[in-house]
């Protein structure tokens, strides 16, 4: 495929498209008639659930891509476009899902032009983490784009989740979401509150309460079970009553449905025209009553879940300098933050829903919760820093020090790192060596070959790299006697490494670039 002419992309399984788009005319035929006859109903609904059907399958049929000399062309249902090579930036991967127990990985191609769009391209498209068919179609892609074009990376562009290539306008969406809702349950605390407080103080109603205000006061009527109804946990259980008198049903749990008998005589007790409680002589129910604390706490919970999407979109907005395929830092320091957070600011909400903290031991928890916060907070923001990669000057670990291991770990199959066996290198009290355990000892130690190791670049991890590189390590680009090596590590620990390596007689070129 380097030396392909033209590349030319269609949908696989064009039949079972076609059969759907038949299909699809087929509902849409079977819908219109339905509505036009007998109005709406199930057959017209499952009718124009084939259309759709159709459609996306018509959608389908129709893509291609197709790239020559001249440049790349591409064609959907609606719309045809075509691309010049020197308008062409670069060619990516977009990776949307990842199950590698499943060998699920959806990969598509977009093309990044020269202005700083972006274009997805319809095709080629893959669901599997092993697939020829695209990685061939890509190569051809990519061949023609350096032939005819000028791509400004000579690596392949990996953009996932992790990556700073991701759009944050989503996320930031999700964060507004979050605070709206945070803000409909916040304005209900005064009234939830307001109800409690109703409920606790209301009395029985007597015979000199007036009919305006038997509503509020708590009214008690004999009853008699007729039967009961007990549905699975997720699913309302019901008392029915005798002769429906007061009332033909009331819903309560799977419990109290199975607690209480046919023919128990029960005392209903009502408020605001609903049943609050049933008593009888082995069990009562109470229906719950929302609390404004309950309710504030609901609030603050969606706050609090609020900060985490918008964490994520500070941290792209922070990273908007970085390449789109490089992998920015974790957001689970800001996570830990807002956990930190929910431990002081839930149960204080819960106590205190509509009024200020005015005890001094409340007003000291606010205040100390308030400071541990802003701590975290700063933490959180250090933490998440983007560090420059780069070997600075770390301390030799020589032949009589104490052996040392590392976690680090070979990308690619090597004779010295068969199948990624590896996952710790050992220094010290002898040669630099891969080991599949965290030590001690060196037990199924393999030597590296420092000898024919050169260290090309230092580099921070990239959306092409993997999932399992963690977000915080580097990568160290090694030439194995001829042969592109990866070598993953903390920075930390990538710096000690590589200045093993570096004292072993390994030679280092241009370790330090710019992030």
């Amino acid at each position: 495929m380097t030396h392909a002419l033209e590349v030319t992309c269609r949908a696989r399984w064009k039949r079972t498209l076609w059969f759907f788009v038949g299909l699809g005319a087929v509902g849409a035929g079977l819908a219109g008639a339905r509505l036009a006859f007998r109005g709406p109903g199930p057959g017209a609904a499952v009718g124009l659930l084939l259309a759709v059907v159709g459609i996306a399958s018509l959608r389908g049929v129709t893509a291609e891509v197709k790239a020559d000399a001249r440049g790349l062309h591409h064609r959907t249902l609606l719309r045809r476009r075509s691309v010049p090579w020197h308008d062409i930036a670069d060619i990516r991967v977009h990776r949307k899902y990842t199950n590698t127990s499943r060998g699920e990985e959806v990969r598509r191609v977009s093309v990044l032009l020269r202005d700083g769009h972006r274009r997805m391209l319809p095709l080629p498209h893959s669901r599997s983490l092993h697939d020829p068919d695209f990685d061939a179609k890509l190569d051809g892609l990519r061949a023609l784009h350096r032939r005819h074009g000028a791509p400004e990376t000579a690596h392949l562009p990996v953009i996932s989740s992790r990556t700073a290539g991701r759009g944050w306008a989503a996320l930031l969406g999700l964060c507004v979401l979050l605070l709206g809702c945070a803000g409909v349950a916040a304005w209900f605390v005064p009234n939830v509150a307001s109800n409690e407080r109703a409920w606790k103080s209301a009395t029985p109603c007597t015979a000199a309460t007036p009919a305006t205000e038997r509503r509020e006061c708590l009214t008690t009527l004999p009853a008699v079970i007729a039967r009961t109804e007990a549905e699975r946990p997720k699913k309302s259980s019901w008392l029915y009553f005798a002769d429906n008198r007061p009332v033909r049903r009331v819903a309560v749990s799977e419990k109290d449905a199975r607690t209480f008998r046919s023919g128990d005589s029960v005392e209903l007790t009502i408020w605001r025209g609903r049943v609050r409680k049933v008593a009888g002589e082995l069990h009562v129910w109470r229906e719950h009553i929302p609390t404004g604390g309950e309710t504030a706490v609901v609030a603050a919970a969606f706050a609090l879940a609020a900060g985490f999407p918008g964490a994520q979109s500070l941290l792209r907005l922070r990273g908007r300098r970085l390449a789109d395929d490089e992998v920015l830092p974790s957001v689970l320091p800001f996570g830990g933050a807002l956990v930190g957070t929910a431990l002081w600011l839930l149960p204080l909400c819960y106590l205190h829903p509509t009024t200020l903290p005015t005890a001094p031991g409340t007003v000291a928890w606010a205040v100390a919760g308030t400071s541990a916060t802003l701590a975290l907070f700063i933490w959180a923001w250090r933490a998440t820093g983007v560090r420059k990669p780069g070997i600075g000057v770390a301390g030799k670990v020589g032949a009589q020090e104490q052996e040392v291991h590392l976690a680090a770990r070979f990308l690619e199959h090597t004779d010295y790192n068969p199948h990624g066996f590896g996952t710790h290198i050992v220094l010290g009290d002898g040669p630099p060596a891969v080991t599949p355990h965290p030590g001690p000892g060196r037990f199924a130690a393999r030597r590296i070959p420092v000898e024919r190791l050169t260290v090309k670049d230092v580099r921070r991890a990239r959306g092409s790299d993997g999932d399992t590189v963690p977000r915080s390590w580097h990568i160290a680009e090694l030439d194995d006697a001829g042969e592109p090596v990866r070598l993953a590590a903390a920075p930390a620990e990538l710096t000690r490494i590589v200045n093993e390596l570096r004292a072993a007689g390994t030679p280092v070129e241009a370790v330090n670039r710019e992030a």
